[in-house]
Parts: structure tokens; sequence; C-alpha cells
């Protein structure tokens, strides 16, 4: 570890906090919001309060970005904004306490409530708070606006429901603690101010640096306390890092492009960590252009996975941040259209075919789609051929999710190597589809092999991939005039239409579908369940499945809510029309109507 100008301190809480210090401590936009929650809260004031004096809380690393014999320096905080605000938010509660209990103090204990509000806010000055939090998640405003309540500083609104963010309840929760433990003891007064004396001495080691690069250095090797970062934050940090030093001096531009991109990947942390590896795997040969020396072709590695993405874009962003940013905000424009993040400009065809991948869960194929739309010109491919694309995608993926072949670990490396494939035979136009075709055949499970999962217990083996085949199922046979969403969720995050087992799969048969379906054999009853219940004969979709569970065939099949509306299997989806005109529910009945869905399932998804 290189690092020039590097300067180590370890300080009381009393001193980082000086109140006659000028020193601001500024957390950037760049960082993520405050994160620590109750389990951390707690953690640290028990961890104060029952050690001694001088318990040591942790680093933290600074850019000292001005230093002015006026005003002060200023730092900005690369690692420890969890810890500092915190401490700040303690430091309130105690200040909040104290004036609560003035009258029990004397005037030089009064005065102590003054220095303790220095240390929060500057000396001579009403507005330059000590520690200035993330603007993300309205993190500043709340801060300001807790400080202005409780008389810190002039006074300004609350931001709405500020109560049900973390800066406030942390706030609240060490006002609780504070006062649960003065409740315990006798001595009020002195109880409060050992409590204060506890997170003066506690100690914090002060890391301070002239850069940013040598401060993401230096992170890398310590940030082994709080709330770990995940790969993507470490290649912000890195990123944004590299372009303060080799950029042009403009961080806000750089953050805001930054947050366009994640914009566009959403807020799930694996959709974001997946475009990541995606983007490298697709576009491998053109990243690694500027490293080849000698004969490896891919120097920074022959695929991205979670263990080596870090180490490929840390040498992307080193050798031209400023490069790697546009590649990465320009493929994750397309990118958010592939996951219907961004769907505007997006044709129908284009987000049902989109929508259908996703439902199929054909997310490792997303790479291959988003070098095919990003090289669409020069490959000579248009919007219907990425639509058709995407249609034999999902067949491959409703016969790969059914018999595990090729297993999952391979499809990454699989549509690598096609897209290798186009680059060195140079595929063009309808050649791209047919190779693609041929790609996928070759790599799938024999059609004998298909029909033989598709004729077995379907449910049992892949539920997500059954549903989606019934779903498709019903989809075909429905008009505009019928149309469900049959992908709808409930709030609470179940599907509205679901998987309905005909002949029930409980292990307790009602007595009348013992008698119906094995002639008041139990164990007749107990075998035909065990072969054919999870069977596609014997499955549909229906709205109201809870309602149904156990009961008589006949019930199921006619059952209406209060308004007179079928609920049962007369629920208007063309799926159960089979099911509705029969007067019976027979072994026979589901082995025929398996013969019949899984002639049409075959051809729906035909290679």
């Amino acid at each position: 570890m290189n690092i020039n100008n590097i300067n180590v301190n370890k300080y009381p809480v009393s001193q980082v906090f000086d109140p006659d210090s000028k020193v601001i401590f500024e957390i950037p936009k760049y960082q993520r919001e405050y994160t620590w929650g109750s389990r951390e809260w707690e953690a640290l004031f028990d961890d104060l309060i029952e050690n001694d004096d001088g318990y040591f809380l942790g680093s933290i690393i600074c850019i000292n970005t001005a230093t002015d014999s006026i005003n002060g320096p200023k730092f900005e905080v690369v690692d420890g904004q969890q810890r500092l605000t915190t401490l700040s938010l303690f430091l309130s509660a105690l200040y909040t306490t104290l004036n609560n209990h003035k009258e029990l103090l004397d005037e030089d204990q009064q005065s102590d409530i003054l220095q303790l509000k220095r240390k929060i806010v500057l000396k001579k000055t009403q507005s330059d708070i000590r520690v200035v939090p993330q603007v993300q998640g309205n993190n500043r405003d709340d801060y300001l606006g807790l400080l202005a309540k409780i008389g810190i500083i002039p006074k300004r609104p609350m931001p709405n429901f500020a109560g049900l963010r973390r800066i406030v309840k942390a706030y609240n929760y060490f006002l609780k603690r504070i006062n649960a433990t003065l409740e315990e003891s006798a001595y009020k007064v002195s109880g409060m101010f050992r409590i204060l004396d506890k997170v003066n001495s506690a100690i914090l080691v002060m890391i301070e640096v002239s850069n940013h690069a040598d401060a993401y250095t230096l992170f890398e090797s310590l940030n082994n306390r709080g709330t770990p970062l995940t790969s993507v934050d470490l290649i912000k940090n890195l990123l944004l890092a590299r372009l303060d030093v080799s950029g042009d001096g403009n961080l806000d531009y750089y953050f805001t492009r930054w947050t366009e991109i994640l914009g566009n990947l959403g807020e799930e942390y694996s959709e974001q960590e997946r475009f990541f590896r995606q983007n490298y795997n697709a576009f491998r040969k053109s990243l690694n252009a500027p490293f080849i020396k000698g004969d490896r072709q891919y120097p920074l590695g022959t695929i991205a996975t979670r263990s080596t993405m870090l180490d490929i874009y840390e040498k992307l962003i080193t050798k031209d941040p400023v490069g790697a940013l546009d590649e990465l905000s320009e493929n994750a424009a397309i990118y958010a259209g592939i996951i219907l993040n961004k769907t505007d400009g997006l044709t129908p065809a284009q987000r049902d075919s989109y929508q259908d991948l996703q439902r199929v869960q054909g997310a490792p194929s997303y790479l291959l789609l988003m070098y095919l739309i990003k090289n669409s010109e020069s490959l000579g491919i248009s919007e219907p051929d990425i639509v058709k694309v995407c249609r034999l995608l999902v067949n491959f993926f409703v016969r790969r999710n059914l018999t595990d072949t090729p297993p999952t670990r391979d499809l990454a490396r699989m549509f690598m190597s096609y897209i290798e494939e186009i680059e060195q035979n140079g595929y063009t136009g309808a050649a791209i589809y047919d190779n693609l075709r041929n790609m996928l055949i070759r790599s799938s499970a024999s059609d004998e092999v298909f029909e033989e999962k598709l004729r077995g217990p379907v449910y049992d083996d892949n539920s997500g991939a059954t549903r989606f085949i019934l779903c498709m199922m019903a989809k075909r046979s429905m008009t505009v005039e019928n149309e469900k969403d049959l992908w709808r969720k409930t709030n609470s995050n179940q599907y509205v239409w679901s998987i309905e087992h005909i002949f029930p799969q409980g292990s307790n048969i009602p007595d009348e579908w013992v008698d119906m379906i094995a002639g008041g054999d139990r164990d007749k009853a107990k075998e035909y369940q065990s072969l054919y219940v999870h069977t596609f004969g014997n499955l549909t979709i229906t709205g109201y499945n809870s309602t149904l569970s156990n009961k008589a065939f006949a019930e199921k099949k006619e059952r209406k809510d209060a308004n007179g509306q079928y609920i049962g299997y007369r629920n208007g989806l063309n799926l159960n029309d089979d099911v509705c005109d029969k007067d019976e529910w027979t072994v026979d009945i589901i082995k025929a109507r398996t013969d019949r869905m899984v002639t049409e399932i075959m051809t729906m998804f035909a290679l």
C-alpha cells in the first residue's frame, strides 16, 4: 500500500467534537445513505456504557478538502459516516436530556450544556453543524429538522415522515435508552454526566489523507467494521475517486451520472450486481482490447463472477475512468429496457417478450440481448428480430427449467460462447437467429426427455415453470374482452391467480374424493394421488384456490360468490373448459388431459 501524506491520530470523541474547533465533517453525496439500525445503536450504547472509559470505536478515513485559517478545515468522510452520524445523534439526545433536567443543574453544569451544543454546532454560529450528513434518503434534511426541533439550530420545518426514517429513529432510540438508564439510578444528575463522560472518552482513530485515490486504497484495507459495503458500492467509490483525480474536477456531474446508472438498474442489489457481471461478460472482447499483451485473449478474466467482478472493474476504471463511466451509462440504459425498469420507447411486442423472458427466469440470457441490442445496426437486426430471439429464448428456458439441461452454472458461459461465435464468424441478420436456434437445440435436452418430464409430477419438480406454462396456455385463448392478468399480485406479494390441484394434494383425502377417484379404496386413492396429483392433467389456474381446497369436484366446478359470480372452474379461463364439461374426475380423465396438454405444450415451446 503506497500512500503519501497520510496522517494518523488517536482522538477521544471530546476532541473530534471539540467545542472550540472549527472542523466540519461532511459526508459526500456519493456515499450511500445512513444505514445503521437498532442493532447497531444498541451495540454502540451498550459498548460505551458497559466498558471502561476510553472504549475503542474504530477508525474513520477523511480527506482534508479545505484548510482555511479563518473557517477551519473541512473533512470529507470517506469511511466512518455511520459512526460519526450516530455519535452526533447520541450527543443530541444527551443535550435534550440535560436541557430537560436543567433545574437540577448548578451553574457549572449548565455551562456544560452550552459546551455540548458546540460539539454539535460550531461556536459563534447558528448554522454550521459539526457533522454534515449525507443528502440521500433525506438524511441531511431530517438531521437539520431534528436539531431545529430540539433548539440547537434556528427553527426550520421538520420534513414530512421524518419520524419514520432512521435519523429521527436513532435520536429517539438514544433518548429512550438514556432515560431508561437514569430511571434505574438514584442520582439523575451524576448519571447524565456519567453517560456523557463515557461518550466523550471513547476513542476514534482518525486517518487523514489528501486525495480520493489514497482514501480508497485505505478504505479497501481497513473497512472491516460497520455495515459491509457491496461490490457495487466499492466500484462506485473507486470510480468516483479516480474521476476526482483524473477527471475535470466536476465530481457532482459524475455522481449524477452514477445515480442515473443505478436508477436504470433499480433498487434491488441482485439486479445491480447481475448487470455489472453481465456487462463484462457481454462485451469482454472490446473491454479487454486495451489490455492485451502477448497471447492472452482475455487478460482481465475469462468471466466476471461475484468473486472476480471487483478486480475486473478496478482495472477498467484505473485505466480509463471516464470511458468506463460512459460504457456503463450506455449499457445500463439498454439493460433498463430488458428488465422493464424503463419502458419508454419499447414496442408492445418488446415489452411482452421481455416480460415473458423475465417470468420464465431467463435472466442468464440478458447478456446476449444486451449485446444484440447495442450492436443491432452493425449486426443487421431490427426490433422484430430481437422479439423473435426472445421468444426462442423463452422456449429454451421452459425446457431447461424442467429438465435442468444445461445446468445453471453453464448458462452464462454458453451465451458468452455464442457472442464469441457471432464475432468470429461474422453472423448478421437471419444467421444470428438460425445459429442461436441450432446452439440451443444442441445444448438442450431432447424432445423425448422434455416430453418425459412434462408427463411427470411437474408441479413437484418445478412449480414456477409449471405456473408459467399454465399461464401461457391460458393466455393463448384469451381475447381482448376476457383478458385477465394472471401475474397480478396482492399487497402481500401473493399471486391473485394460483395453481389449483383438481384432485386435492393434501394428505387427508376427503371421503367424497376417495369414493370418486378410487371407488372408496383409500389406499388406492393415495396411490393415485402420488402418481397423478402433480401432473399437468390435474392442474389448472383459479383465482380462488383457498376457497376451493379440498371441496368436492362438483362444488369446485360450480362454486359462486355472494354476488352470483362463478369463482370455481367456470371462472372464464378456457384452460378450464375440459374440466367444466366433466361430471366426475377420474384417473383416466387426468391421463387423457395430460396427453392433450403435453401435445399442446410440445408444440407451444418447440425449438
